[in-house]
């Protein structure tokens, strides 16, 4: 069975050396690359199974290196974990949307990126072409339509990240009931996926602003989670 390949992307070569020891050490096939022109040459002719990214680069930055992973249909399917020292809402935000597959912020520990790569390698794939087709939900003035993965407000398309969408779309099938952020977590990325609950509040902060006027229908439940709003 070939060893599962990823493309480590970061500049600083000790941690560089640090986490291709550690990653070799539980199995996977490394390949390093020191900066984001480099790691891009390298995608022009090897697809890894998954990229670690930093995103503090010389040159072209991590966001821009994903940014153009996701745009070529050759690698858009690529999951990526950005690594960065950078923890704000808007960096985590900036890259979720650029289509992250999860963010780990430094200092972090080996063993918990280790689990973290795990967990995205075995996220299930997306439902094959010619499954059963899932009804589109239309509560007032907002349609969400999986079978289109599109989401519309008064027929005006919003567009939002694949984990924004699957939140809605759980919230809202359900208005009224409570959803804690483990129980998002599963419904949403698969129950292996190692996340924290941080991550599901930066997904409501950017989820609410994208809907607009229509943003307090996603409501907190204190001491819980959220829900969507029985309108």
């Amino acid at each position: 069975m070939s060893r599962e390949r990823i493309l480590l992307v970061e500049d600083e070569q000790d941690i560089q050396e640090l986490l291709k020891f550690h990653l070799e050490h539980e199995g996977f096939a490394v390949t390093a690359a020191g900066t984001g022109e480099e790691a891009l040459k390298h995608l022009a002719t090897q697809n890894p199974d998954l990229i670690l990214l930093d995103l503090m680069l010389p040159g072209i930055n991590g966001t821009e290196v994903c940014r153009r992973v996701k745009s070529r249909p050759a690698t858009a399917d690529i999951p990526i974990i950005m690594l960065t020292a950078k923890d704000s809402e808007a960096d985590i935000i900036a890259g979720l949307e650029t289509g992250a597959a999860d963010y780990v912020t430094k200092p972090f520990s080996p063993r918990i990126l280790v689990a973290r790569i795990h967990a995205v390698l075995r996220r299930p794939d997306p439902e094959p072409a010619g499954s059963v087709a899932t009804p589109a939900i239309h509560i007032g003035s907002l349609t969400i339509d999986a079978n289109r993965h599109k989401v519309e407000i008064k027929g005006k398309d919003v567009p939002l990240t694949c984990t924004e969408f699957r939140i809605l779309q759980l919230l809202a099938s359900s208005p009224g009931r409570a959803f804690n952020r483990q129980q998002i977590v599963d419904q949403v990325r698969g129950e292996s996926h190692a996340v924290t609950e941080r991550i599901v509040d930066v997904q409501m902060v950017s989820l609410r602003k994208k809907l607009g006027n229509l943003g307090d229908w996603v409501e907190t439940v204190r001491g819980i989670g959220y829900r969507f709003k029985e309108v």
